[in-house]
């Protein structure tokens, strides 16, 4: 039984790991609605806009896979504190870039310190949070995903109205520094697993490839690809092939924020209840019937903020359960290790998917996109391999866990 003070801890722990969730999510999510505006201003097709997302997660797939030799070997609190800088520093960059390659450079400084924020986060839960109460803390700082929505990207949507589409980026890199010297500020020290993390680099990496690991990273790596295949051209679709109104557009994203706020909210409990692979079968499902839908079916059978928010409600429930089941994988000594490697798996699918829905899309008149029904059904092939992995990982890790106990 906990005491109170460590129950205070807790919150305040997750509550600072929101936070920086929430700026590092926010930093990646405004570019995708923002896609057509700077398209627009620096004369970029819409149908490239994939490969200003896939800068970011390429950038953020090398810098994890770097960081998986080293942040184990590091205090917690310093390691974040590095990586919120470099965030914030790339972010601005964004605002002043002048053409798409200066944005480009810009995006994969971000990406590259971006990445490590979320392992580093992440391995924090793991190292803090009791495996009973996990899920809903893990619940709760993928709450800053839809916290992101609800109030990060309509302002930011309107704030590129207001004052032109480099101003969000300005105002999230202050936003960045802020919650960074916060975070610097409430987070303790944390050095209790370097101790452990004096294997060999090699050595320890390669503990890391062992089966049950890998079926980790495939199941990441499905979950990501099938969903970054499809996000990043959302914005473009609803505006030029469903003729849906700029100036609704933060209204939009509002509206899925908050239906990701609630699911992510009581997402947690369902997985700590009823365990990863059935909330993420319920996922996949609505998933599954949503991209068919509103995007497949032409002209699509719902209106667009209806298919919306049944894909943000969908996306929280699979991406709760098997980032839940992920924190359960790695022994305590190898987390922030593994964390940052399936960072890597994370950012690297998500280039993959973006990048190949770029190559798949081709440009119609009035920024129509031509080609969305063959993104949506690859989305939907990829979703429906995820169940499958995540009950052979929690199956695994069940035994684990029972042999542990024996």
């Amino acid at each position: 039984m906990n005491a109170p003070g460590d129950l205070a801890s807790e919150r305040r722990i997750v509550f600072v790991l929101a936070a920086v969730q929430f700026v590092n999510i926010l930093d990646f999510m405004i570019v995708m609605p923002l896609g057509p505006d700077f398209a627009r201003a620096l004369a970029v097709p819409v149908a490239n806009l994939g490969y200003v997302g896939g800068a970011y997660t390429l950038a953020a797939a090398v810098s994890g896979i770097m960081g998986s030799f080293f942040l184990d070997r590091f205090d917690r609190r310093v390691a974040m504190t590095v990586s919120m800088l470099g965030l914030g520093a790339g972010t601005a960059l964004g605002g002043i870039a002048w053409d798409f390659e200066s944005l480009l450079y810009a995006r994969i400084i971000a990406g590259a310190f971006g990445g490590p924020a979320t392992s580093v986060a992440f391995a924090i839960i793991a190292d803090r949070i009791p495996l009973e109460r996990r899920g809903r803390a893990t619940g709760a700082v993928m709450g800053a995903f839809a916290a992101a929505s609800v109030l990060g990207v309509p302002t930011g949507l309107e704030l590129a109205r207001i004052g032109g589409w480099k101003l969000p980026f300005f105002a999230i890199a202050g936003l960045c520094f802020a919650i960074t010297a916060g975070a610097a500020w409430v987070l303790e020290p944390m050095r209790a697993h370097v101790a452990a993390a004096r294997a060999p680099t090699w050595q320890s990496l390669g503990a890391l490839l062992r089966p049950r690991i890998l079926r980790s990273y495939l199941m990441t790596a499905l979950a990501m690809g099938s969903g970054f295949i499809l996000i990043p051209n959302i914005s473009a679709y609803v505006q030029g092939n469903l003729h849906y109104p700029r100036e609704r557009l933060g209204m939009l994203y509002l509206c899925g924020g908050v239906i990701s706020f609630v699911t992510t909210r009581y997402a947690g409990r369902l997985v700590d209840r009823y365990g990863s692979t059935l909330v993420t079968n319920v996922g996949i499902a609505l998933l599954s019937l949503t991209i068919y839908a509103g995007f497949v079916v032409v002209p699509p059978q719902i209106p667009a903020p209806l298919m919306f928010m049944a894909f943000m409600l969908a996306m929280g429930l699979r991406n709760v359960a098997y980032n839940t089941l992920t924190s359960k994988v790695p022994a305590p000594n190898e987390r922030a290790q593994f964390m940052s490697l399936q960072s890597a798996v994370q950012h690297l699918a998500s280039a993959s998917g973006a990048l190949m829905s770029s190559r798949m899309l081709s440009e119609g008149p009035n920024q129509v996109l031509i080609g969305m029904d063959h993104v949506a059904w690859a989305s939907i092939a990829l979703g429906c391999a995820l169940p499958f992995v995540v009950w052979r990982v929690e199956t695994e890790v069940r035994r684990g866990v029972a042999e542990m106990q024996t």
